[in-house]
């Protein structure tokens, strides 16, 4: 039996977590592995809080240095979230020779290329899978068990708060407000939840998924964001008349020199297998070159799923302490070097229009030749009302098109008498 002594840094719902989950499974992982965990120090800010866990007063500290610094520590768990000190606290445990675990999505995006450097210089492992989709293990099997496949795309519904809010519209009919509000209530979203709603949050994952499915590092500061605070409850009605439902997808595809990476609303068929991920699931569809297409669904946040993932890499790690084989497997690319990401702008699609303009005769003329001086040609059109002189809605569905001469044909729509508002766009996103 090996021990193994293990240092938090973040003793919030996902610490806590974290030792109930070992209190409860030790025995079960030692039977499993012959590996013993240990709780040897944890550190939080705040240690009056009420937590439903008991531990020993004298393992508790206010000071992570002294997680980092004990020197019978062999991993140190960081779930304090952000940047800093998260960076420093990880670096320099590193440098300690310690191994790390991290739920830190924007840490790993965003420090990504330090931190796995500065492990490869100290030879001690660095393990993220909680980073993204909770305990869905996506990013094990990116690094294990498709090591003998190019991925070739991968579309992922990776925010449960964004999904629970689409879903409530889609499924209920309420309004984008009112469906936030209740995720606010519920605990789903965040008092400011502006990190979720406008994307953010969903491109450090993609940023993470795309690195591992690419073997190239992708800069997440160059990821394509666009949040769902502008989608409507009619347009989700109209889009499920087509036969769509609309989900805010992290999308990513590759080539032998080159990266797609986007996050925004896009349309998907009824029949896709990720249209029927509801409430706050999440979801990451896959197609290998060898092993085709595979879908990844489960709770993507919480203390108990996520906590399952940050033990999971614990033990993993532990692993590989006990048969002295550090670094096993790579965690990240191995250099940091980065393939062409291709701009938003020269990306192909097709798209759904929703024009609000004047009911009258000759406007959807002027409409359909702004669009094919830009070569965009049309595969549908609908009017949803008929009010003359007034402004109503017109629908159209486009064949595929560079998203920069959809740019450029609805600048100039928009500047039409006929148009009474911003042209709303949004992606519609085929199957393989």
């Amino acid at each position: 039996m090996k021990d193994i002594r293990v240092g938090l840094i973040g003793f919030g719902t996902i610490g806590k977590g974290v030792v109930k989950n070992i209190i409860s499974n030790g025995g079960l992982i030692a039977q499993q592995t012959g590996i013993r965990l240990e709780i040897a120090r944890i550190a939080d800010i705040d240690l009056q809080r009420e937590r439903d866990v008991s531990v020993d007063p004298s393992i508790l500290t206010t000071d992570a240095e002294e997680v980092i610094h004990d020197d019978s520590i062999d991993i140190v768990v960081e779930l304090i979230g952000g940047i800093n000190p998260a960076r420093e606290y990880v670096l320099t445990a590193l440098r300690n020779g310690k191994h790390v675990v991290t739920a830190n999505k924007a840490l790993i995006s965003k420090c990504g290329v330090e931190i796995f450097e500065t492990a490869r210089e100290s030879g001690a492992d660095v393990l993220y899978e909680a980073s993204v989709a909770g305990c869905i293990p996506v990013i094990k099997s990116l690094r294990e068990s498709l090591v003998a496949n190019k991925v070739l795309s991968l579309d992922g519904i990776v925010n449960g708060t964004c999904n629970y809010i689409l879903t409530r519209m889609q499924k209920d009919q309420m309004s984008f407000s009112s469906a936030l509000e209740e995720a606010k209530a519920k605990g789903y979203a965040e008092a400011d939840p502006s990190f979720d709603i406008n994307g953010t949050d969903s491109a450090q994952k993609l940023a993470i998924l795309a690195s591992l499915a690419s073997n190239s590092w992708v800069d997440v500061d160059r990821v394509y964001v666009e949040g769902i605070a502008h989608i409507t409850q009619k347009d989700i009605a109209y889009a499920a008349e087509l036969g769509y439902v609309l989900k805010l997808l992290a999308i990513a595809k590759f080539g032998s020199d080159w990266v797609q990476a986007r996050v925004h609303p896009a349309l998907l068929r009824r029949n896709h297998p990720l249209a029927d991920v509801w409430d706050v699931h999440n979801a990451i569809y896959l197609v290998g070159d060898y092993a085709g297409e595979m879908m990844f669904y489960g709770q993507g946040a919480g203390e108990k799923p996520t906590a399952s993932a940050v033990v999971s890499d614990i033990v993993d790690i532990s692993r590989n302490i006990k048969s002295a084989a550090r670094k096993r497997i790579s965690s990240l690319p191995e250099t940091a070097s980065t393939k062409r990401l291709i701009p938003m702008n020269q990306i192909r699609g097709r798209y759904y229009l929703r024009f609000t303009v004047i009911d009258k005769p000759g406007v959807l003329a002027q409409i359909t030749t702004v669009l094919g001086e830009n070569g965009i040609s049309i595969s549908a059109v609908t009017q949803k009302e008929r009010h003359l002189e007034s402004a109503v809605a017109v629908i159209v569905m486009t064949h595929a098109a560079k998203e920069e001469s959809i740019r450029a044909a609805l600048k100039t729509i928009d500047s039409l008498d006929v148009v009474k508002d911003e042209t709303l766009m949004i992606r519609i996103e085929e199957s393989e």
